[in-house]
């Protein structure tokens, strides 16, 4: 049924992401003191998810250095960490809830997609999921065989900078949404 509900999931994603953020904006009632909280999470998040897109190299190897030694989802997880940055920053407990249902109907059926292709694709994935957890980091790095480093070309590749400037626009319509209102 997982399996299933995987490829639902896949294909709502998108669509699903653009309702929440006009649920998100009809909600949202950012502070100051709220933005200014909020970037506690959505810098971490942007800058785990810019470390982790030079590190990683889709479908052509199993990545086990950089972030990918202390989880197996560090782009997930800086998403993860921006979106309810983002929630703390509306301050609405309704889009708070919202977002921790959708990330378990969307991305948790994802990340098992995911998992089971990588499981098929690379004989090694087995070993690094039992010593990397799913998505909550651990505190020291696995040591796995593996080699890698940061790579800006990989970095540029993946287009991370674009999750930078849509912080910056959320960021710029709370800011608007704020004036607005008061």
């Amino acid at each position: 049924m997982l399996s299933n509900w995987s490829k639902v999931a896949r294909r709502i994603r998108v669509p699903t992401g653009f309702l929440f953020a006009a649920f998100y904006l009809w909600r949202a009632r950012p502070s100051l003191a709220s933005l200014a909280w909020s970037l506690l999470l959505v810098v971490p998040g942007l800058l785990l998810r810019a470390y982790a897109s030079g590190y990683v190299k889709k479908n052509a190897e199993l990545t086990v250095t950089g972030p990918y030694a202390y989880t197996r989802n560090p782009l997930y997880l800086g998403s993860v960490l921006m979106a309810f940055g983002f929630a703390a920053a509306s301050r609405s407990l309704w889009i708070t809830l919202l977002l921790a249902l959708l990330f378990t109907i969307i991305y948790v059926p994802t990340i098992y997609s995911e998992e089971q292709f990588l499981r098929a694709t690379f004989a090694a994935f087995a070993g690094y999921a039992q010593r990397v957890p799913r998505l909550l980091p651990r505190l020291t790095p696995a040591r796995i065989a593996g080699e890698g480093s940061f790579s800006g070309a990989l970095y540029r590749k993946h287009r991370e900078y674009n999750s930078v400037l849509g912080a910056c626009a959320v960021y710029a319509v709370l800011v608007a949404t704020l004036w607005l209102r008061h």
